[in-house]
């Protein structure tokens, strides 16, 4: 359970209390010629929740993508605070924006706490020389970047595994481990992939009380996820993605009753619904953008993560 005692994280870009933390305009992602987004817009504001939703294969995961510099838009633009972002990973994350991933991306063999310290390095500014020398300015980081990596262990209520290696964690625990390290860049906004996958119902409810104390601490967050029930008891506002393109937008209450969600989550076809084998194209072409990205970063073909 999350305490009350963390310090609100901020933001790493200046900007009016009313200014968006996230405006993605127009976002478009075409693998070929297949369009896996299309003219996507969303707007996040500071201190909500706003999810994410859309039956498989709706785009969410390559939306996500364009909106942290995986992937370069093909068209559209993605801003932070109303500056636009290149579609560098490090910058977006340098300016603002982290995120966890749908399949849980930690350093097994390092230990919790040297977990989260990795999330730190986007806020330390001591160079290659001052690491070498391990002088007093580079121990003065290191021992501000532990307080804060403790603090955020705390938060999450992972302090006293600080010094167990990330892999013998409970399942539940790598998904609060991953959200503690990627709170350790001190975002403006958090965008969360599938938070509560494969979770047990209290192990979701103790992340929907996290993710809570997240936003009262200052911190937008954008969240993908299946579990309508989590969704719609957490967020502020649900924007709902069907093959690409936003549906609809607006309260839980709106998005539940739109008849154009029903049918698409029942499978059920309405006017101008893609058919199954351009489903199974654009997938398709989304998985093999993955492959090639991942082979040109590790020198290796193979998928980068499961979609």
């Amino acid at each position: 359970m999350p305490t009350t005692h963390h310090a609100p994280a901020t933001p790493a870009t200046p900007g009016t209390p009313d200014t968006p933390v996230l405006t993605a305009t127009g976002v478009t992602m075409r693998f070929g010629g297949l369009t896996a987004v299309h003219a996507v817009d969303l707007t996040v504001h500071p201190n909500e929740i706003v999810g994410l939703i859309g039956p498989n294969g709706a785009g969410k995961t390559t939306f996500f993508n364009c909106l942290t510099g995986l992937y370069r838009p093909t068209e559209g633009t993605v801003a932070y605070r109303n500056t636009v972002l290149p579609p560098k990973p490090h910058l977006v994350t340098r300016a603002g924006i982290a995120r966890t991933f749908q399949n849980i991306r930690l350093f097994a063999n390092m230990t919790v706490l040297e977990n989260v310290l990795v999330g730190r390095h986007t806020r330390t500014h001591e160079g290659l020389f001052a690491a070498l020398l391990r002088g007093p300015r580079f121990h003065r980081a290191e021992t501000e970047s532990t307080r804060r990596a403790m603090e955020l262990l705390a938060f999450t209520g992972l302090d006293r595994k600080a010094e167990q290696l990330a892999r013998n964690l409970p399942y539940g625990e790598q998904r609060k481990l991953e959200i503690a390290r990627a709170l350790a860049s001190d975002p403006g906004l958090l965008l969360l992939d599938e938070p509560t996958a494969g979770m047990n119902p209290q192990e979701t409810r103790t992340t929907e009380t996290l993710v809570h104390a997240i936003r009262d601490q200052g911190t937008a967050v954008l969240v993908i996820e299946h579990d309508m029930r989590f969704i719609f008891n957490l967020c502020d506002r649900v924007a709902v993605l069907v093959q690409g393109e936003k549906l609809v937008e607006g309260t839980s209450e709106t998005v539940q009753a739109d008849e154009r969600v029903i049918a698409a989550y029942l499978g059920t076809p309405f006017d101008d619904a893609p058919g199954q084998e351009e489903i199974a194209e654009v997938e398709a072409a989304e998985a093999q953008a993955d492959a090639t990205r991942a082979g040109t970063e590790t020198g290796e073909t193979g998928p980068e993560e499961e979609r």
